[in-house]
């Protein structure tokens, strides 16, 4: 499309014999000029048609069929990075239609000077563009496996897919890096790799703490001792798994703050997997009054055990017994477990037990004691 529009140019200034248009401005023609704003002008008309059809191409590669929210997804991902590059390769196209003047002096872009800056310069952004394309690809392919994992009842992929995509990302990075240095800054690759096992004792020291929390990722990976969704209690800290990555695993907490745990610390303190486990536990004291007589007492805790033992959400495991005395109450021991490892249905259990024995308490005519310290006056009649 280009040349057919130069071509239409050059036809109507031979017939026009336009002479201004040889008319020289930094050893470059009026023409010259004319032909780089035309070549960014149609360049611009043209980029967006051809970004359309590489989205259709990447969803057709990527996505699936008839999924307007993963084209809508494609597009705000891959639209921007690949509006860039091709923003650049029009300027490429057009700056090559211009000279730079003689009178400058510039020396070659193998020497440096300003026309090595710009190549550069130009070879860096072109690069950058393609690997934040890349990296685009991969956070779309990301969330796709998310979702399908999350439709699966195993709970290890919902662990591993955000840290195998974390992983891809540092390795584009790394090759994203090696690109630039052997390409940009013309470094020699080999030479710094033999360099690198020169010094990697030196770094693997200086990075042995972020080196532990890798290695402490890969354990909990292998040996899995939670996945992602598990409820856990790890020093003194209770909540969900939200995300294993590379360093650190991060824990929502029934407050809803996240708590952030270096894998190393998880692999070497005692962990509690709440998720795993059939049932959850509640034990508790009630303390009734010292007046409470003690066929109050066998009615209260005959009646609590009877209520534990019929509840719908607890099995037979549950023991009530009057206990102990205590400092201002009569102590009854109240234990049962919930027949699920979930939060809500433990409190919500729970919840209900618990009116149930306030109810069962007043029934019997007897009351809940609270703290309270008698005092005695010793009178003198000594005179």
């Amino acid at each position: 499309m280009v040349s057919i529009i130069f071509a239409i140019f050059d036809y109507n200034h031979k017939n026009m014999d336009l002479e201004f248009l040889s008319i020289e401005f930094l050893n470059n023609s009026v023409k010259d000029y004319l032909y780089f704003v035309l070549t960014i002008i149609v360049g611009l008309i043209i980029a967006r048609p051809i970004i359309s059809y590489l989205l259709k191409i990447a969803h057709k590669l990527f996505g699936s069929k008839d999924s307007d929210s993963e084209r809508d997804m494609l597009k705000s991902l891959l639209r921007k990075p690949l509006y860039y590059f091709l923003l650049l390769m029009i300027l490429y196209i057009g700056s090559n239609l211009l000279n730079f003047p003689p009178e400058w002096g510039l020396v070659d872009s193998s020497e440096f000077g300003l026309k090595m800056v710009i190549d550069k310069g130009f070879y860096l952004a072109v690069i950058c563009s393609i690997f934040w394309t890349i990296l685009r690809s991969v956070e779309f392919v990301g969330i796709k496996l998310k979702d399908k994992a999350a439709k699966t009842e195993s709970k290890v992929d919902d662990g591993l897919i955000p840290f195998a995509i974390d992983l891809t990302k540092v390795l584009v990075y790394i090759f994203a890096l090696v690109i630039i240095l052997g390409n940009v800054f013309d470094v020699n690759i080999t030479a710094l790799v033999a360099g690198l096992g020169v010094g990697g004792v030196a770094i693997a020291l200086a990075s042995k703490e972020s080196i532990e929390n890798l290695l402490g990722s890969f354990t909990i990976f292998f040996d899995k001792p939670f996945a992602v969704g598990d409820v856990i209690t790890l020093g003194g800290v209770t909540g969900k798994v939200e995300k294993v990555g590379f360093r650190s695993t991060r824990i929502r907490t029934f407050d809803k703050s996240i708590v952030t745990v270096p894998n190393k610390n998880i692999i070497n303190t005692e962990l509690d997997n709440l998720g795993v486990r059939p049932v959850r536990r509640v034990k508790f004291n009630i303390g009734l009054t010292y007046d409470t007589t003690i066929e109050q007492i066998k009615n209260i805790v005959n009646d609590i055990q009877k209520l534990v033992d019929d509840h719908p959400m607890t099995n037979e495991d549950g023991r009530v017994r009057f206990l102990s005395f205590g400092a201002s109450s009569l102590d009854i021991m109240v234990l049962y477990y919930v027949n699920s490892p979930e939060w809500e249905d433990l409190i919500d259990a729970q919840q209900k037990i618990n009116y149930s024995i306030i109810e069962i308490v007043n029934k019997h005519n007897s009351e809940f004691a609270f703290p309270s310290t008698s005092v005695y006056i010793e009178k003198n009649n000594s005179k």
